[in-house]
């Protein structure tokens, strides 16, 4: 008999459309808090900062943090964050849209 998946960490989707001209001030921003999730919080496994391509060999205005953590108390200290607060604080007039966040679970077999 198959076992059943066991639930994995917690997963978090957050997406933006970055103002033209604006993306490298972005990335400052988005880095800064992705490197001290990281380095300074115990439950972030992995806090990847991502552009996908639009087009073979092109980038567009669109960035997608992909942050796992090891359950949602995790995520939930990350909230409260300094660093945090800082990237919060420099983002909204670098973006044109922030999309809903997404949460998921990470499936193992």
């Amino acid at each position: 008999m198959a076992s059943r998946p066991q639930p994995g960490p917690f997963v978090v989707i957050a997406e933006f459309v970055v103002k033209p001209g604006r993306m490298a001030e972005f990335l400052d921003a988005a880095l800064d808090d992705a490197r001290a999730s990281l380095r300074d919080e115990p439950g972030c496994r992995q806090f990847d900062v991502i552009r996908p391509e639009t087009q073979p060999g092109g980038f567009g205005d669109t960035v997608v943090f992909y942050e796992v953590y090891d359950n949602r108390e995790a995520f939930d200290t990350h909230l409260q964050t300094a660093h945090l607060a800082r990237f919060r604080e420099a983002f909204p007039p670098l973006v044109e849209t922030e999309r809903p966040v997404r949460f998921a679970e990470r499936v193992h077999p």
